[in-house]
């Protein structure tokens, strides 16, 4: 029952393998919309079906069935309506695992209160738990906006309710979404003006701190993020928890992958909080922090 459609940008279709299929279209041209029908006749339950299929560059796909692209791009609006209404700053991606008895999660709420006591700006995380958690209750030690872009699953388990246990309802959104999520946390780091001050920052965590942490590299790479004002981007190796990650990037330059200092020069490798936040005071030319009270609470949460 299986076939294949092939088409150009010319006017005419083909069907291989229609064995039970009376395929009926209409030609068209690259600048029209065309219909093709399946009439399943060998069949006890046979049926007409219409679809619309996208031929060439300037037809989109219309599948009377799909609604998602409608309602992510309302999710999408609403994402860019809550950073406008809270102002950017810093995004933190990081372990929804890492609990408070975590020695990172101290290092983080840490960084998070003095980050944002330093760069006066907002907070935007993905409103979960772990590492997540604690760069919330860092930023709201000092008493700045936090929001935050929720997501229905965490750490592999359905969470219980789309609600937050602490933040206002008005200051987060629960997306169905990832794509929109996505958009969300860049959006919130992109600088819009000089006066803006944001930065994204990546906590030790897993496969989605991964792939939010690269996504947002590549942006930075082919210039969709930072072109006009550049965005610092900071990978927190507490514990030299990327040591393995950075030694295959290493790797990546031996085999050509990817240019010789090309991603050093995307993101900044900070060990620990004092490090991260010197080098936020000095992308921004703020006075500095100071040095040694960081370092002994790193010490003391170890």
């Amino acid at each position: 029952m299986g076939f294949a459609l092939l088409g150009t940008s010319g006017s005419y279709v083909s069907v291989r393998g229609s064995r039970h299929w009376n395929p009926k279209f209409q030609s068209f041209t690259l600048k029209e919309r065309f219909v093709v029908g399946f009439n399943l006749v060998k069949n006890s339950r046979a049926y007409n079906k219409l679809a619309r299929l996208p031929l060439c560059k300037s037809e989109f796909v219309d599948f009377e069935e799909r609604t998602s692209p409608n309602e992510v791009r309302k999710e999408i609006e609403q994402c860019y309506e809550l950073i406008h209404r809270l102002g950017r700053g810093v995004v933190y991606l990081g372990s929804s695992r890492m609990g408070p008895d975590h020695p990172h999660y101290s290092q983080t709420q840490e960084l998070a209160r003095e980050a944002t006591n330093l760069l006066e700006c907002t907070t935007w995380t993905g409103a979960g738990p772990g590492l997540i958690d604690a760069a919330i209750k860092g930023a709201q030690e000092v008493g700045k906006a936090v929001g935050g872009f929720k997501i229905g699953k965490e750490a592999g388990e359905w969470t219980s309710s789309n609600f937050h246990p602490y933040l206002p309802s008005e200051t987060y959104l629960t997306c169905r979404f990832f794509s929109a999520r996505k958009h969300g946390l860049v959006d919130a780091a992109v600088r819009s003006s000089n006066s803006d001050k944001t930065a994204v920052v990546a906590l030790p965590g897993g496969v989605g701190t991964l792939d939010e942490m690269f996504e947002i590299l590549a942006l930075i790479q082919l210039e969709r993020i930072g072109s006009e004002l550049p965005v610092p981007f900071i990978v927190m190796n507490y514990d030299s928890f990327y040591a393995k990650l950075l030694d295959f990037l290493d790797n990546c330059e031996h085999w050509g992958t990817v240019s010789k200092g090309e991603i050093s020069s995307l993101w900044k490798i900070c060990n620990t909080n004092s490090d991260a936040l010197a080098y936020l005071a000095e992308f921004y030319d703020l006075p500095h922090p100071d040095k040694g009270k960081h370092e002994t609470e790193m010490r003391s949460t170890r």
